[in-house]
């Protein structure tokens, strides 16, 4: 099973949901991640993740062209505008979508925007725990 994650920057969300996917479906599925845009892997969502164990560092930020060529079984866009931006995506996969809130626009100190982090870390986690143990 192949599954590609969807967002807009490919820094922080799908980012998220790739080592969490990887993480939960273990060698079921290989996991993917890319943005309509690319705005590097964020530093925070590194170490939010780290907390849970879960090492994204290693992770590039890429572009959903990179992947036009390969065909996924599933197709999970985690923000509004990567789905309003991608409904064309040639692929004959399942699409899936949920709106999580984009804890890089959070602004406050960095004790609120690394809560910022951790709330959205979670619901991810479950719904990518979830996920797996659907359709995996």
């Amino acid at each position: 099973m192949r599954i590609l994650v969807l967002c807009t920057g490919n820094s922080c969300r799908s980012q998220m949901a790739e080592g969490y996917l990887r993480y939960f479906s273990g060698d079921k599925a290989e996991i993917h991640s890319a943005g309509v845009e690319t705005h590097g892997v964020n530093p925070r969502a590194v170490a939010i993740m780290l907390e849970d164990g879960i090492d994204i560092g290693g992770h590039t930020s890429n572009n959903i062209d990179e992947y036009r060529d390969l065909s996924f079984d599933h197709v999970i866009t985690v923000c509004n505008n990567a789905r309003e931006r991608c409904p064309w995506f040639p692929t004959t996969a399942q699409k899936h979508h949920r709106d999580f809130a984009d804890p890089a626009k959070v602004n406050g100190t960095e004790e609120e925007i690394m809560r910022a982090f951790r709330t959205v870390r979670a619901e991810i986690k479950a719904y990518c725990r979830d996920f797996i143990a659907q359709y995996a």
